[in-house]
């Protein structure tokens, strides 16, 4: 009997992997995986409760301490170490306390490409207590002055390739009293001051930590721009606290010290400010810091600075795979890649090309209260739902009316939940563990992104605008985005601001703009359905000509498709649904087609092969 019950348990220690394995196939993902979770959720708990405070700042400080002379920052064959970077830091700092017009604490708007300069210039305004707009550096006129307005900056620090750019908005700027500050060691125009001069004979003596002191969790830490579907850029609130919370992106994918990013993002994202330079001061790894993204220069770098980690948005890993194959296509040194918006096919393309690289597939958003993350690599999921997930981060998928624009509610006013495996919108509820900051100076926006009276009178939850689905084994998927916006080469388009910028032109009176699919192709690229006045034209040099100087290029509209009116529902809303499906098909269309063409500068008639040169790949959008 002794025997039999030995040889049981044995069977049963032999057994239960493999059963455990077969039934529950993620379980010892899942078990590892919030492990990770308890011990970043025990370091964030005890960092709140410091005294004195402790942000963002007081970790990079903490890694100068314990790792001074190491690499922090490489960028065009110029090493900064984390000293370098503390001091320069300093430097920035003093020079601009030493500036009229600004005093410590008051908000300022950062104006820059990737350059060492952009990093520098934040951990000086963080030692100052000063929040930070980090503006998108391809906007120009009306949508610069916007964003610069919206979050009360008293100072605009741009980088000196910018200077047309501010030269546009100097008038608006300086009947505002703005202090304008260029990152040159000269400048002649009146009401611009350089500021580099200044920066390299500042001392780089430490800032006294008192200058600060004013700074809570609550406190705005910085103003990161999103497009949304109510016209110009959003200015969503990271806190600090969100900012400290933060810390952990890198850290919770298992990132480590020994580890070099390759930071190819731009750093006014969400991506490549947040998760590349944030994530990296948690973990002290060196970040490779580019101008932009380069499908030709991408490995080359990689190999060259011995790259462990590197992010990604979905077109990046499409723009790699594009790239012509290569014999030492798998000679390098990567073992993570980092991001979102990847498809499928692409995933499983990377994957055979580039080699065994782990692809940490997340959902996120600037603004947003939840976030999910494939620590599974489930190939096209964009994360793992968990009851202790659901449990912290209170979360559901609801039916959405994609016709009204509007979540279904039943016969008591609440909303109905979507059933597993069918497409739903995300909402997430606002709580204490999970707040909703909002946008700057605008309260409506703030308030159309929260939805009340979801599963119970009274509650409140953040409207993601995204369509997920969760599949039997509880991946989540991304389905689609709801409302006017559309994503293009990782941006946001909100349509109503094209419309805007179009019918500002001599010659449109009305304009419909939308997303449509182009094979191939990640997202949806622009296309506008307008209306010509009344005794005009249709130039497409002049258009051309128009969109570029109010337009960075992915909000360009790629298609014009001139109508006799623009249709409208019995609530005077413009149409889309019928105009997205017919797309830009000269075959299917009546009306004039344009399509525009960099070299020609020029929006030219869209001719069946172009059309086909479009579908097959041969010109590329």
């Amino acid at each position: 009997m002794e025997m039999f019950i030995i040889s049981v348990i044995l069977a049963t220690i032999l057994i239960t992997p493999f059963a455990l394995k077969t039934l529950s196939p993620y379980l010892w993902m899942d078990i590892l995986y919030f492990g990770d979770l308890l011990r970043i959720f025990v370091r964030f708990v005890s960092r709140r409760r410091r005294r004195p405070l402790f942000f963002v700042l007081d970790r990079f400080l903490e890694q100068t301490a314990a790792l001074p002379h190491k690499p922090f920052i490489v960028f065009e064959n110029e090493i900064y170490s984390y000293t370098h970077t503390d001091k320069r830091s300093n430097k920035v700092a003093n020079a601009l306390r030493a500036q009229r017009g600004y005093r410590a604490g008051d908000t300022v708007a950062l104006f820059m490409g990737n350059e060492p300069a952009f990093l520098f210039t934040w951990l000086a305004l963080a030692k100052l207590g000063s929040p930070v707009a980090l503006l998108n550096h391809n906007i120009r006129t009306k949508s610069l002055l916007h964003c610069f307005n919206c979050c009360k900056a008293k100072v605009l620090i741009a980088a000196s390739e910018l200077k047309d750019a501010v030269e546009d908005v100097l008038p608006s700027l300086t009947e505002q009293g703005v202090t304008v500050l260029l990152m040159t060691k000269h400048c002649d125009t009146p009401g611009i001051e350089s500021f580099s001069d200044k920066v390299d004979e500042a001392p780089d003596t430490p800032l006294p930590q008192s200058l600060r002191s004013h700074i809570t969790f609550k406190s705005p830490a910085v103003y990161i721009y999103t497009s949304g579907t109510t016209g110009l850029p959003k200015a969503a609130v990271v806190n600090q606290n969100r900012l400290l919370t933060a810390l952990a992106v890198l850290a919770s994918n298992g990132v480590t010290p020994s580890d070099v990013i390759y930071l190819n993002l731009p750093l006014y994202h969400t991506a490549g400010f947040i998760v590349g330079f944030i994530g990296s001061i948690e973990t002290g790894s060196t970040i490779i810091l580019k101008r932009k993204f380069s499908a030709s220069q991408f490995w080359d770098d990689c190999r060259k600075h011995s790259v462990t980690v590197i992010q990604y948005i979905g077109e990046v890993m499409r723009y790699l795979c594009s790239t012509s194959k290569r014999e030492n296509d798998k000679d390098h040194k990567v073992r993570l890649a980092i991001g979102n918006g990847v498809r499928a096919d692409v995933w499983r393309e990377f994957l055979s090309r580039f080699g065994n690289i782990q692809v940490r597939e997340f959902y996120a958003s600037t603004e947003g209260n939840v976030g999910f993350i494939n620590y599974a690599g489930k190939i096209g999921a964009i994360g793992r739902v968990h009851f202790l997930h659901r449990k912290l981060f209170p979360y559901t998928l609801v039916k959405y009316d994609t016709e009204r624009d509007e979540p279904i509610r039943d016969a008591n006013g609440l909303c109905v939940e979507s059933p597993k495996g069918e497409t739903g919108l995300l909402v997430s509820k606002i709580t204490d563990i999970a707040p909703f900051v909002g946008y700057a100076q605008s309260e409506e926006q703030t308030e159309r992104k929260r939805l009340r009276d979801v599963l119970k009178k009274g509650d409140l939850y953040f409207n993601s605008g995204d369509l997920m689905r969760i599949d039997e084994d509880n991946f989540i998927y991304f389905q689609d985005r709801v409302g006017d916006t559309f994503r293009w080469k990782g941006e946001n388009v909100a349509t109503t601001e094209v419309s805007d910028i179009l019918t500002i032109s001599d010659c449109l009176k009305e304009a419909n703009v939308y997303g449509v699919q182009v094979p191939g192709h990640e997202g949806r690229i622009g296309m506008a359905a307008v209306t010509v006045e009344e005794g005009a034209q249709f130039d497409g040099s002049q258009m051309y000509s128009h969109v570029v100087s109010y337009l960075p290029s992915y909000a360009r509209p790629r298609f014009i498709r001139i109508q006799n009116a623009v249709e409208v529902t019995g609530t005077f809303k413009q149409m889309k649904m019928k105009l997205v499906e017919e797309s830009f098909d000269p075959g299917r269309i009546q009306d004039p087609l344009y399509v525009l063409v960099d070299n020609e500068k020029a929006y030219i008639p869209l001719t069946a092969p172009v059309y086909s040169s479009i579908i097959s790949g041969n010109i590329k959008l």
